[in-house]
């Protein structure tokens, strides 16, 4: 599906190539155009007068490029090399007859600007970006849902998301620019200290990658956070555009939660490339520099790399031969697999008869106490001859057990022991009725 955005890129793309524009600064064009930009913005100019083009022009000859050729004249051609090139546009509309007015056109301010503004993304100027950014779309939900007609909506909504709030992200772009520019001075100058200094030079490199490092971590942090931030108001925002079926402030809405998503991933984009950045100089500083501190082994190489097509060298292996095996190789049989032939889990309830033993030796017990039986020496006697002998030892823990719970025995503080049949021994209890035992 074609988008307008595709369909102007398409068109801007085919009028360029149909003009043949094309860019062409030289040093001393560059050098004169950042001389206008510094005397704008000391004297509050809006234009040039072609005196004060010269004026400039002659400085900037004078202290970078003095080639002896009269300064007019380069002035003059300089001036035409700017203006078709549209980095200089003619403001007054009185062509030849007298000197004219000048002024830089919005692509000359910014080509000045990427050489002289320093505005690498840190912690602090990003997160001053994405507060202020917050502000702005609380500001513009907050006309949202006071917003009655179609010009509430153009005037409060849509204006605000493209101007002010998209003048925002494109802040953050511009500055996370710069910090690709930053990042990749840094890169060329691990490089020029492992060519200057190769040993010492260790702990400035290592000092340079853990300084980046800490700063994408941080910029990873704020992003994270903030980005989920704004996307959840920009996303109220657009819910009620479609409440209000304002298709227009409905796209502007998706327009900047696109570029929240595409600074968001830069984010991470930058982090995950200079983490494999990291990894790769530290393997070099750790395989290659501290092995090889003078360099002795570096060198050689080199040298004999550059001088192969005079002192070719070469890699010469000898074949091993393989190992005979004198036995005959046998197939081994094929085994089937061990199982377990299949059978149910289940086993089948068996009917257990109750213990008609206990339920005797309980009623033997009963009637014994019955009896009027007044120690448990005598229950004993009475119970014990009527059980089996094997049986006898197990049983007189039972009896007791029953006794205690059927009667309140009482006991002397010292309790005597009394010999029971199968010269088994018991200490005495006297019970109710009974009398204590002497």
């Amino acid at each position: 599906m074609e988008t307008p955005e595709r369909d102007e890129s398409l068109r801007v793309i085919a009028s360029i190539h149909r003009d043949g524009i094309g860019l062409d600064v030289k040093p001393v064009d560059l050098c004169f155009l950042i001389a206008l930009h510094a005397r704008a913005s000391q004297n509050n100019l809006t234009c040039f007068e072609e005196d004060v083009l010269l004026d400039v022009f002659e400085q900037v000859c004078e202290a970078v490029d003095s080639d002896g050729e009269p300064l007019r004249k380069r002035a003059t051609h300089a001036i035409q090399r700017l203006r078709e090139q549209r980095l200089l546009s003619r403001v007054d509309g009185a062509g030849i007859v007298r000197a004219g007015d000048y002024s830089m056109t919005r692509l000359a301010s910014s080509i000045v600007e990427f050489f002289m503004a320093d505005q690498a993304l840190t912690r602090e100027s990003l997160s001053l970006l994405t507060k202020a950014l917050l502000v702005s779309l609380a500001q513009v939900r907050s006309e949202a849902k006071k917003a009655q007609t179609a010009d509430d909506w153009r005037v409060s909504v849509v204006g605000p998301l493209r101007v002010t709030v998209g003048d925002l992200v494109a802040g953050i772009e511009r500055r996370q620019r710069g910090l690709d520019v930053q990042q990749e001075g840094v890169r060329q100058q691990i490089g020029q200290l492992l060519d200057a200094d190769w040993f010492s030079a260790l702990d400035r490199c290592q000092l340079l990658l853990d300084d980046t490092t800490t700063t994408l971590s941080e910029l990873n942090s704020v992003l994270l956070h903030d980005a989920h931030q704004i996307l959840a108001v920009l996303s109220d925002i657009e819910q009620a555009a479609a409440q209000a079926r304002m298709a227009e402030a409905e796209e502007a809405a998706q327009r900047v939660a696109e570029q929240v998503d595409r600074v968001a991933a830069w984010g991470r984009t930058r982090q995950s490339a200079w983490s494999d950045y990291y990894q790769y100089v530290h393997r070099y500083l750790r395989d290659v520099v501290r092995l090889d501190p003078s360099r002795a082994l570096s060198e050689r190489l080199r040298n004999q790399l550059a001088g192969w097509t005079t002192q070719p060298f070469y890699w010469v292996v000898a074949q091993a031969s393989k190992v005979r095996v004198l036995r005959e190789s046998v197939v081994r049989a094929h085994r089937p697999p061990v199982v377990r032939p299949a059978q149910d889990r289940e086993t089948p309830l068996e009917h257990v008869p109750s213990d008609s033993e206990a339920v005797a030796l309980e009623e033997l017990v009963r009637a014994a106490l019955a009896s009027g039986k007044s120690r448990l020496s005598d229950v004993l006697d009475v119970v014990l001859p009527q059980i089996d002998a094997a049986k006898r030892f197990a049983a007189v823990g039972r009896i007791g057990a029953q006794v205690a719970v059927e009667t309140a025995a009482r006991s002397d503080r010292d309790r005597p022991w009394v010999r029971v049949p199968e010269d088994i021994q018991v200490e005495d209890w006297n019970l109710p009725g009974g009398r204590p035992h002497a």
